[in-house]
């Protein structure tokens, strides 16, 4: 279950009482707290002044927040607040259709083309939000797009007119009128009045002497993403690079990079744990993300995808809580706030698992300007072109070649969609079919391309054997306890 399942509905807010009053961060994004008086709506950890109680409403959702009337703070800025966690939160279709309106999927396009993409009315699709969500599926897009902007005027020198059309706006002029009717102010006075750390709006060539090594070609973008501690990073990093493909990405101490190729824009992305860097500091829970000006175009569907790859929306209290409770506490103990790694496209872990890193000779050859980032994964279409005789001949095994190529025929098809939000049951019987696929590499796809916490394979000999289980079903009973953390449980028994 999710947090927000144990919690109690607006009507009862005994717990978000709390937490404001805590400032726990591990409530941050879960929730938002209105402010009556002035008519602002803040972080549950925000370091202003606490209000009285009396003058306090909660919400479930920033959109909701700003449907009601409250414009957000400037000090704790919501729009820096961590995702929630998909798992029953909402019914699926309302789930899907939100995380791809947060990713962008309205940008551009309309209601009707996004319900075509999951298979219902359009009718149905705007029903399904309203009902579950509280707000319609424009306004949760208009939303997004606004705090997103307000990050970009606040973190980085773009101009206005680059961060009008990186947060899906299609035009300046609407784009300077809907911040004046949501906020009251223009977006140059928005980046006015947002206060602003000099190191936070420069690129990294600004920033010292150490990080403008990293940028030998050109000058990079500077962003964060926020996580709800504990965050086992250095366990997150062993997990990345015991599948890492080398010429598309990189490993450096606590350092990820990688080539990303998104919306026909390539570039290349930086992750280090802000905390670490930050000297152990709570105001730093939050990954540093540096990335190519190239890429900023394409950032809202980028940065919700780097959500995914690093499992920045787990809530590790709840998830480590129940671990311990049920048979794992020793694990718990050693990598409080594991996570599990996930993908910047959900083919790529059929790659790594199937093809590496012979697969990268598909791969194009991009100039990046950085060593060890010289080539962009091929994606399935390429990979099915090329068919299993090719595979071969690159040096990948015959069982592994045809269950790639199944994949790849299957996901660049359009038969079997390997992104967070899909279905993880149906996805998995479709799997199964292939040829070459059997359960454990379908758990490992369910588990790291629909990043679904609960996937998990009961005929895995090394989980019983770590787990002390005298067979699959002696396996499957202990599991039972995990659910809907199966996931995490066998990542940290897999870690030993």
């Amino acid at each position: 279950m999710s947090l927000t399942a144990n919690m109690p509905a607006p009507a009862h807010p005994a717990i978000w009482e709390r937490a404001v009053g805590s400032r726990d961060a591990r409530f941050d994004g879960i929730f938002f707290v209105g402010i009556t008086t002035t008519r602002v709506y803040c972080r549950p950890v925000c370091p202003a002044r606490v209000s009285c109680p009396a003058h306090r409403r909660f919400f479930d959702s920033a959109a909701l927040a700003e449907g009601a009337g409250f414009r957000p703070c400037l000090r704790c800025r919501p729009e820096l607040a961590p995702g929630r966690a998909t798992v029953d939160a909402v019914p699926r279709l309302a789930r899907v259709a939100a995380l791809r309106i947060e990713a962008g999927a309205l940008n551009g396009r309309g209601v009707a083309a996004l319900a075509g993409d999951l298979g219902v009315s359009e009718r149905h699709l705007r029903r399904a939000l309203e009902r579950e969500l509280g707000v319609s599926a424009l306004e949760l897009a208009q939303t997004h797009r606004l705090l997103f902007a307000k990050r970009l005027l606040a973190d980085t020198t773009l101009s206005v007119t680059r961060i009008a059309f990186a947060s899906g706006f299609q035009s300046l002029r609407r784009f300077n009128a809907a911040f004046r009717e949501q906020y009251g102010l223009s977006p140059s006075a928005v980046r006015r009045v947002v206060p602003a750390r000099a190191a936070a709006r420069t690129t990294l060539r600004a920033r010292g002497r150490a990080e403008a090594e990293l940028t030998p070609s050109e000058d990079l973008v500077r962003l964060t993403l926020a996580y709800r501690p504990p965050f086992a990073w250095k366990s997150l990093m062993v997990a990345l690079s015991s599948d890492l493909l080398p010429g598309a990405e990189t490993m450096d101490g606590g350092r990820y990079g990688r080539v990303v190729r998104i919306d026909g824009r390539t570039g290349v992305v930086f992750a280090t744990d802000g905390y670490r860097e930050g000297g152990g500091r709570a105001a730093h829970h939050q990954l540093n993300i540096d990335l190519s000006a190239s890429l900023v175009p394409a950032l809202m569907p980028l940065l919700a995808r780097l959500r995914h790859l690093f499992d920045l929306d787990a809530e590790p209290a709840v998830i480590d809580g129940q671990l311990r409770q049920n048979g794992l506490a020793r694990w718990v103990a050693l990598r409080p706030g594991l996570r599990i790694p996930g993908a910047i496209d959900g083919f790529e872990v059929a790659l790594r698992r199937l093809a590496r890193p012979a697969i990268l000779a598909l791969g194009e050859p991009v100039a990046t300007g950085f060593a060890g980032l010289t080539r962009v994964l091929p994606v399935a279409a390429e990979v099915a072109d090329a068919g299993v005789g090719r595979l071969m001949a690159l040096g990948v095994a015959p069982r592994a070649a045809a269950a790639l190529t199944a994949i790849a025929s299957a996901v660049s098809s359009g038969s079997i969609r390997l992104e967070p939000g899909s279905d993880a049951a149906e996805t998995r019987r479709a799997l199964m079919e292939l040829d070459g696929v059997d359960d454990r590499l379908a758990t490992a796809l369910i588990t790291q391309a629909l990043h679904w916490p609960d996937a998990f394979a009961d005929d895995d000999a090394r989980l019983e054997q770590c787990a002390g289980a005298a067979g699959p079903a002696d396996l499957q009973a202990l599991a039972e306890s995990w659910r809907p953390w199966r996931a995490y449980a066998a990542a940290h028994l897999r870690l030993g």
